[in-house]
């Protein structure tokens, strides 16, 4: 008997996260061979998981090789069909990057960012935290001239024989709306997937750790991920009334097989108002001689239960309320065989409807608490046997009252657009965001004139799309209202991020030429441009470096180097654009994306000598011919140049760790002078950066990685379209309200962002994408931001 019994209502603000319910057991040889094999598919991939994200979690990693390459339309749809419909819809691994576990994707999400360009994003780095922090994976994204949400949803998919299967086996129109269908899908899936996540737990009332009002509850030992094969265990309670309110009389367990394992008659602890008789079967009689109590109930289930277990009962809430029991796996049939506006059929409905067998009947006196556990369990096995779409179709009139039309045997030629392909599978599309001319059926777009409004409607929603494509325009609207024009502003942000590269050097000893300065700053790294700053005693250099670690490296290497007996001073330019760059250096040093990477350049032999002596006795001093003289010993700028390469950088860094990846930067016909080394961990990256005496040995210099993997260059990234005159460039460094304002308006879209991320259900592949820009000048690249929601 199932009394209407109400919980505290619990605050599902302070949900736990949703446990995974799918990651397989596995020795610790099956573990190491799985990370081998993982190693192998992602071949050459960006990212590695989380250390404690599951090995059978899906991920996305780029490949090495198309990593600096920015991405298309046709290549970003290609991930989204891959993602969707995966092999099993003869779909291909995308070119250009892999998707590991596609099978687990639940859903696909893409936000497009109108407005906001690459630039834009590194020039609010610090702002923009979710998107810095929660996207392992980012690559330069190309604009485009056509609508990116219509050409998402009107892209054709490729024909294949296993696409063709699954359009002729497609749903009949009128069951797509189906409550089961829209829950569950069409195709059959193991039992985890029919396990309740904790946030319906929470909104079901069922017993869950932590929540307020059960703390005086017995919790079972679950392990915290069940799979496919863990056993099903039927379970049902009678209760009566009391004092107190209903107490547990009888609870009664069917094992996987339907054999009873557990069945006892408990005595309320207060004093009994109604045995409810009728309901329970329970009388006075029977409870007289029982001794057994709660608690002892309580710990033979906890001793009879496997860790592994997952219960089975209808409307198991009640059961599991009245045996003040917490347990984290549990399949509810009143949940499966589910009934329009949240209606539930009895369980003597289904049972008489699917398994054809009479429970609760008039004659017997009370129900049977082991025939309803093992009816509750055999109807669970029979949903997970047939799947959803086949026990609706095989028993939609019987219970839903369904009649269906047929439809005409002249069907058009099928679609291969991609949101046709998805709902003739059944599964929802959505669009919501500014109208516009987006090639999707009306019914599935919601037009809103603000991004507020955008994220209220997506949440507002009862179940999440499969394919949901947001459009966020405030950004656009703002960048179109703004003065400058928004290509000026454009061009602002690019100077402020290309200050980032620069270093101001000197004084130098009369005329030294912009050719040595040249020579002596790119030990440091590559040298984009250098301009002589000449006063009317002293001589100055302005160096911009290709990459941000150039000029870290200078400012940590050359400052205070001696010349003519004179020291030089290497220091960033002074804007108040630039105040926070201290923050935003730290911030990009401890970013995943560069989390075990490390930038490393080598020396030539003399200007090795020459760093390491003054890195001792304080500086060393350069003649006016053009060599440095520390201690009598003379460094011609002319000597032999230093040559990398991955195996001479392998054979020195693998002292501090495994390295996975060497990247030597070259330009065509170069040398290159640099590398990026890649750790397999971040431990080998900290001992590198440690040990200083030992590289000084073999002429290296090295910090952090600061440059992201996709960029080939810094400086080069934010190279505006048009050239604009330097000195009313640098009449725009300052901080003005309008760059306050943008601040303001990009902390509110990383808001908004977080919050829908956070709205997402499990397993759902997240793509975010900063529009960049088009014009007769040319194209400004945005960025495409990519993650997979885990379990947190």
């Amino acid at each position: 008997m199932k009394p209407n019994m109400e919980p505290p209502s619990p605050s599902a603000a302070a949900a736990a996260p949703t446990t995974c319910n799918r990651k397989k057991r596995k020795s610790v040889a099956s573990t190491t061979h799985e990370d081998a094999k993982r190693l192998k598919t992602v071949q050459g991939g960006e990212e590695t998981p989380e250390c404690g994200r599951s090995s059978r979690s899906p991920r996305i990693s780029v490949l090495l090789s198309h990593l600096q390459q920015p991405i298309t339309l046709n290549e970003l749809t290609e991930l989204l069909h891959y993602a969707a419909l995966g092999r099993t819809g003869g779909i291909k691994q995308p070119s250009w990057c892999r998707l590991l576990h596609q099978k687990r994707i639940k859903a696909v999400n893409v936000v497009i960012v109108e407005g906001l360009t690459q630039s834009h994003f590194y020039k609010h780095y610090l702002t923009l935290q979710h998107l810095r922090t929660n996207y392992t994976t980012r690559v330069t994204f190309n604009p485009t001239t056509s609508n990116l949400a219509s050409g998402i949803f009107s892209s054709e998919v490729p024909k294949s024989e296993a696409l063709r299967q699954s359009q002729s086996s497609q749903i009949h129109k009128a069951l797509r709306s189906h409550p089961v269908i829209t829950k569950f899908g069409t195709h059959m899936r193991g039992l985890t997937a029919y396990v309740l996540p904790q946030e319906e737990m929470i909104k079901r009332h069922f017993p869950v750790k932590g929540m307020p009002g059960f703390e005086e509850f017995v919790c079972t030992d679950s392990v915290d991920c069940v799979t496919d094969s863990s056993p099903l265990y039927g379970l049902d309670c009678e209760m009566c009334l009391t004092e107190k309110g209903y107490e547990l009389t009888r609870v009664s367990v069917v094992d996987s097989d339907g054999s009873c394992v557990l069945d006892e008659l408990v005595k309320p602890q207060n004093r009994i108002l109604d045995y409810l008789t009728r309901f329970s079967g329970i009388t006075a009689a029977m409870l007289r001689s029982i001794t057994t109590t709660l608690r002892d109930v309580q710990v033979k289930l906890k001793t009879l239960l496997p860790s592994d277990a997952v219960l089975v009962g209808h409307s198991l809430n009640n059961d599991l309320m009245a045996l003040k029991l917490i347990h984290q796996h549990v399949i509810d049939t009143s949940l499966l065989y589910r009934r329009e506006f949240g209606q539930r059929f009895k369980l003597k409905v289904l049972a008489e409807t699917v398994l054809k067998r009479k429970i609760q009947t008039e004659e017997k006196k009370g129900h049977n608490p082991i025939e309803d556990a093992l009816a509750a369990l055999e109807l669970a096995q029979y949903f997970i046997k047939t799947g959803p779409r086949q026990v609706v179709e095989l028993h939609l009139e019987e219970l839903w009252g369904y009649t269906l039309v047929e439809e005409p045997d002249c069907a058009p030629t099928p679609s291969h657009r991609f949101a046709d392909i998805l709902q003739t599978l059944g599964r929802s599309v959505a669009f919501l965001g500014k109208r516009s001319d987006v090639k999707l059926d009306v019914s599935n777009q919601m037009w809103h004139n603000s991004d507020k409004e955008v994220l209220a409607s997506f949440r507002r929603q009862t179940k999440c799309p499969f394919l949901s494509v947001l459009q966020f325009s405030s950004s656009s609207d703002y960048l179109k209202r703004c003065i400058p024009a928004e290509e000026q502003q454009y061009q602002r942000v690019c100077a402020n991020l290309r200050d980032m590269c620069v270093v101001f050097a000197g004084p130098f000893p009369a005329g030294f030429s912009e050719r040595e300065v040249r020579q002596l700053f790119r030990c440091c790294g590559a040298v984009r441009k250098i301009k002589m700053l000449n006063s009317a005693v002293r001589v100055h250099a302005e160096v911009e470096f290709e990459l941000l670690e150039g000029a870290m490296l200078a400012i940590k290497t050359l400052n205070g180097l001696k010349m003519q007996g004179q020291s030089i001073k290497v220091q960033r330019p002074v804007y108040e654009s630039m105040l926070d760059l201290d923050l935003t250096l730290d911030a990009l040093m401890g970013d995943g994306l560069n989390a075990s990477h490390l930038y490393a350049v080598k020396l030539n032999p003399s200007m090795a000598d020459c760093i390491h002596i003054s890195a001792k006795v304080n500086g060393h001093t350069l003649d006016a011919k053009g060599s440095t003289t520390i201690n009598g010993t003379r460094l011609q700028h002319t000597a032999t140049k230093s040559r990398l390469s991955e195996e001479t950088v392998r054979d020195t860094f693998a002292h501090f760790g495994t390295v996975e990846r060497v990247v030597l930067p070259a330009k065509p016909g170069k040398h290159a002078r640099h590398a990026h080394i890649k750790f397999e961990s971040s431990e080998g990256k900290h001992i590198a950066l440690t040990s200083p005496e030992h590289l000084q040995k073999e002429s290296y210099l090295v910090c952090p990685s600061l440059t992201p993997p996709h960029l080939p260059s810094w400086a080069a990234m934010t190279t505006p379209i048009t050239t604009v005159d330097p000195d009313e460039e640098r009449s725009h460094m300052h901080i003005s309200s309008q760059d306050q304002e943008m601040d303001l308006m990009m902390r509110k879209l990383d808001r908004r962002l977080r919050k829908l991320f956070r709205s997402l259900p499990d397993g759902t592949l997240s793509v975010v994408v900063l529009l960049g820009r088009t014009s007769a000048h040319g194209h400004i690249p945005g960025l495409c931001l990519m993650e997979v929601k885990q379990t947190t």
